[in-house]
């Protein structure tokens, strides 16, 4: 009788020991994931509090200024995904460079569009500054897991500086159909920088 009681015993112990082993692994997995999670909102709002900075820190350009930044920008991002359609080794990377390509070709005529009706119309420059070429060029040289990290780095930059120019201009621009086209077009560059940030882990 004693010796079935210390079995029955024994097994409700090793139950009751089991299931709290489960309950502690499984309270940690949550813990680790709300960490990471908590890491991850915190990490996006210290970049978004630099795009703000950025913003605060930038005069709102003219029309003309605005659209020829907003038309090399997009210049620059088409041909530095076009390297990477080539150089990238991630096809996480490739995907968000064609993805690039499709967006800002896509910025340009929104842009275009905007500025050709404008009063007066305007035309946007395209041409891309020294220091675009020379970061195209650096790019050229890399290949592979090299390429990724600098592309998708560069990417981050890239956009947090479209992005506080684009909600800038939206906000205090002085060419209405401009300031139209940049508010539509921002939440697109929030979206790009929130896929490059979670490609640059």
């Amino acid at each position: 009788m004693n010796k079935l009681l210390l079995t029955a015993s024994a097994a409700m112990l090793a139950l009751t020991l089991g299931g709290c082993g489960q309950k502690a692994e499984q309270t940690t997995d949550a813990v680790a994931n709300s960490a990471s999670e908590t890491a991850d909102t915190a990490g996006a709002m210290a970049a978004n509090a630099m795009v703000d900075a950025e913003q605060a820190l930038t005069p709102t350009p003219g029309g003309q200024e605005f659209v020829n930044k907003a038309a090399n920008t997009d210049a620059y991002e088409i041909a530095a995904a076009k390297l990477a359609q080539t150089n990238a080794a991630s096809p996480d990377v490739k995907a968000f460079a064609a993805e690039m390509i499709k967006a800002h070709t896509d910025s340009t005529a929104k842009i275009k569009a905007a500025a050709a009706t404008a009063s007066p119309a305007m035309v946007p420059d395209a041409a891309l500054t020294a220091d675009q070429n020379d970061e195209l060029a650096e790019l050229a040289k890399k290949k592979g897991a090299e390429f990724d990290d600098a592309y998708i780095e560069e990417q981050v930059d890239v956009h947090q500086t479209a992005l506080a120019m684009m909600r800038d201009y939206a906000e205090k621009g002085d060419t209405p159909s401009l300031r139209t086209a940049a508010g539509e077009i921002a939440p697109v560059v929030q979206k790009h920088l929130d896929h490059a940030r979670s490609l640059d882990k």
